[in-house]
């Protein structure tokens, strides 16, 4: 009898370790391996690949006896949320053990580094060029053209860096990865490295991942032999949302103040210490070995358009079927969310979701028609970011979530630029204003509420115009995306649901 547990984060707060020791306490030993990612029936537990979740301690002797049917849900491997995936990058989650280099290498790992090598550099980056694969931590900038751009770029030395800060809200896939098949990251950067010129990486991690942490830093000794001479380091972030932009990552590394350099130079032709450098996310290093092993080719066949390859898709919040869903470009949002996903968890009706993290558009229920894809989402003033899905019922307040957005910034902005540090304090305010119903400028706590309803609509009017006109400028005037992107999530919150902005006076609501 083969029993498997995950020992991913997700899996552990959900108590798979208990859950563990209960199947040791009846003499049986549980294998520990990378989640399925199937979050809602966590601690799930596979048992000759029959699938039971979720699991208590006090139900294991009830599975080893045969009577946990009502926890039964068929082979893990058949069920329709695994089966219905295109999984390249997630392909041995569920399957493998995370520090197991004969696991790794028995799935097809280091094959991708091995046909690096033979290729040589030049080529190497032709492969990642074709693929199409770009950048899935942000804007979706081509990775092959950041790498030549660094292979091109004079130096005596180059760097590899891996932003491993997933700070945005409903994201997890960079932690899965990390925890779940921390090899296939390394081999992502070896592959980098010898595509560029480097000798060695630095993968960034944001301090509230400790299990990640330590399983890069095992992994990355385990197979310092198999990538040497290329090596890997581990550096923890201090908790600095805006320590996810690239340049603020870089004065983190060198010890600086996490804050935003200007541009130019970027950071392929003068980044880490001086000197050139690629910054890539996990997501899109870890894509590589798939593009190398299997062909520019196998990768690029999904997809739509300009958006190539697949998307390990994080189904979170106010959602039934929470978990990591990879997908190629092109599903359908409302696909994501209602047929994949199952609607909200309270059994409400979806109102809004946000997709891009905390500064991503809220995209109402009348767009869900809207293709997964980076060219689509920005044509509706929209980012796909780091691929989280953020899913609120009919009960959430937008006025309330515009204000987080601006809140937010104010809170983590590294204070660099002025739109940024100023202005998100300024919205705060406004929003705060436009909310208690049209009241003038000023502490709004100490002001009289406005009763006469022509004035009334005309304050509301102006502090919606003045609220525009501050987005616009953090849009065009901030030095990065912190202050760039916030106007995303306020101005799609006020396009799509500007009834939850004003609120009607007592005396206004009595006269109706």
């Amino acid at each position: 009898m083969t029993i498997r547990i995950s020992d991913d984060a997700a899996a552990l707060a959900c108590g798979a370790d208990a859950v563990a020791e209960a199947f040791a306490k009846a003499g049986r030993t549980a294998e520990r391996v990378s989640s399925w990612g199937m979050h809602w029936l966590e601690p799930l537990v596979e048992v000759d690949g029959i699938g039971y979740g979720p699991v208590m301690p006090d139900r294991v002797g009830d599975i080893l006896a045969g009577r946990a049917d009502d926890l039964r849900i068929g082979a893990v491997a058949e069920h329709p949320f695994i089966k219905s995936q295109q999984r390249l990058t997630f392909a041995r989650f569920g399957k493998t053990r995370p520090l197991s280099l004969d696991d790794y290498a028995a799935t097809g790992g280091w094959k991708g580094l091995e046909r690096a090598r033979a290729l040589g550099a030049d080529d190497t980056i032709a492969e990642v060029l074709a693929s199409g694969l770009r950048g899935r931590g942000g804007a979706g900038f081509p990775a092959g053209i950041k790498w030549r751009t660094v292979a091109d770029a004079p130096g005596p030395r180059k760097f590899i860096v891996c932003n491993a800060d997933e700070g945005d809200s409903g994201t997890f896939a960079d932690r899965m990865v990390m925890e779940g098949d921390p090899f296939m990251l390394i081999e992502g950067l070896a592959i980098a490295g010898l595509a560029v010129g480097a000798g060695k990486a630095y993968v960034y991690i944001r301090s509230e991942y400790p299990h990640a942490i330590a399983k890069m830093e095992a992994a990355a000794a385990l197979a310092s032999p198999i990538i040497a001479p290329f090596e890997v380091e581990i550096r923890t972030g201090a908790g600095a949302y805006v320590c996810g932009e690239e340049t603020s990552l870089l004065n983190s590394l060198e010890g600086k103040r996490g804050e935003v350099r200007a541009k130019p130079p970027l950071p392929a032709h003068e980044g880490l210490f001086g000197c050139p450098t690629v910054i890539n996310n996990v997501l899109t290093l870890a894509a590589v070995p798939f593009v190398l092993a299997e062909g520019a080719k196998a990768y690029a066949d999904y997809g739509m358009g300009r958006s190539r390859g697949t998307m390990p898709v994080q189904l979170a919040g106010n959602i039934r079927h929470g978990g990591l869903y990879e997908i190629a470009f092109g599903i359908t949002l409302g696909a994501l969310v209602n047929e994949i996903g199952g609607g909200t968890a309270s059994g409400r009706p979806v109102r809004a979701v946000q997709v891009g993290g905390p500064l991503g558009a809220y995209v109402p229920v009348s767009q869900f028609d809207l293709p997964f894809d980076y060219e689509a989402f920005a044509a509706a003033d929209g980012l796909i970011g780091h691929g989280g899905i953020v899913v609120f019922d009919d009960s959430v307040d937008m006025a309330r979530q515009a204000r987080f957005a601006m809140q937010f910034c104010a809170v983590e902005s590294c204070g660099k630029c002025t739109p940024c540090r100023i202005g998100a304090v300024r919205g705060v305010e406004t929003i705060d204003r436009l909310m208690a119903g049209g009241r003038t400028r000023g502490a709004v706590e100490n002001l009289p509420q406005i009763h006469n309803a022509p004035r009334r609509k005309r304050a509301a009017e102006d502090e919606v115009a003045l609220l525009r006109d501050l987005c616009e400028t953090m849009k065009f005037g901030s030095l990065c995306a912190l202050g760039g992107f916030t106007p995303y999530p306020v101005l799609s919150a006020l396009n799509h649901f500007p009834e939850d902005f004003v609120v009607e006076s007592a005396a206004e609501g009595n006269a109706a």
